[in-house]
C-alpha cells in the first residue's frame, strides 16, 4: 500500500464507490462517457484496487479521470452497489491537492472553471447568469446571444423574472449575507483550500510553460485549447 493510495483512501468516497468490486464491467455498460470517450470505469476499478503508486500517480495525471460526466448511471448498475464515479471524484480531489491536474489537457482547465463557474458562485450565488456569458468568450451562443446579453433585463420581466433585483423571484440577487455564508461552507468544507490549489499549481504550469499568467493569458490558452485527443 503506497501514499497516493493512503491519501485517496482517507476520502470517504473511495469506500463508498469501491466496495468488493468484482470486476464484471456493468459500470462500462451503461456509460454514457465510455461510449464516447478511451473511457473505462471497470478499467479503472480495477487500477485502484491493485494500490499501486505508481499506477495510481499516472491516473492523476491522465486526461482519464476528467472524461466522467457524474451521471451515476454506474452507481444504478453495479450488482454490488459500488460507485466508479465516486472513485473518480476522489481521483480527481486528490490529483488537484497534488497539483498533477496540470499534466493534462483536460485538468489544466479545471482553471477555467474555478475562474467562471467557481467564482460565479461565489461572487453572485449562481453557477452561470446571462450577464456573465458574455458573446465575446462565448461566439457558440450564436448572433441572437449578443442581441439577448444587450436586452437581458427586459426579456427576464417580460418573462416573470425578478433579475439583479432583491426580493423573490427567477435570478434575483442574492443578498450578501447569504454569500458570506455559502463562502463560509466553502471554508469549512475545504473547497476554498483546493480553489486555492487550482490557483497556485496553475500559475506554476503557466511558468513551466512560459505563457502570462497575471495579464490572463494562461486562463485563454486552457479556456480555448482542445486537440480533441483521448489517452
Amino acid at each position: 500500500m503506497g501514499k497516493l493510495y493512503d491519501q485517496l483512501a482517507e476520502d470517504v468516497r473511495l469506500e463508498e464507490g469501491l466496495n468488493a468490486c468484482m470486476n464484471c464491467g456493468m459500470c462500462t455498460a451503461i456509460c454514457p462517457a465510455a461510449e464516447f470517450y478511451e473511457y473505462d470505469p471497470r478499467r479503472i476499478a480495477d487500477m485502484v484496487q491493485k494500490k499501486d503508486d505508481a499506477i495510481i500517480e499516472d491516473l492523476l495525471k491522465s486526461e482519464t479521470i476528467w472524461y466522467c460526466g457524474q451521471c451515476m448511471s454506474c452507481k444504478t448498475r453495479c450488482p454490488r452497489g459500488n460507485a466508479p464515479g465516486f472513485i473518480i471524484q476522489a481521483l480527481r480531489k486528490l490529483s488537484i491537492k497534488m497539483g498533477y491536474f496540470t499534466c493534462s489537457e483536460k485538468g489544466r482547465q479545471q482553471f477555467a472553471l474555478k475562474r467562471t463557474i467557481g467564482e460565479n458562485i461565489l461572487k453572485h450565488g449562481y453557477c452561470v447568469s446571462p450577464k456573465l456569458v458574455t458573446p465575446w468568450m462565448h461566439p457558440e451562443q450564436g448572433p441572437m446571444w449578443e442581441w439577448y446579453y444587450s436586452n437581458v433585463e427586459g426579456v427576464m420581466a417580460r418573462l416573470g423574472g425578478n433579475y439583479q433585483q432583491d426580493g423573490a423571484g427567477t435570478m434575483r440577487k442574492i443578498r450578501q449575507e447569504d454569500l458570506d455564508e455559502l463562502k463560509s461552507i466553502f471554508d469549512t468544507t475545504g473547497g476554498t483550500e483546493m480553489y486555492e490549489a487550482i490557483e497556485r499549481f496553475s500559475e506554476q504550469k503557466a511558468k513551466e510553460m512560459g505563457v502570462d499568467f497575471e495579464n490572463g493569458d494562461y486562463f485563454n490558452l486552457v479556456y480555448h485549447t482542445n486537440s480533441q485527443n483521448e489517452d
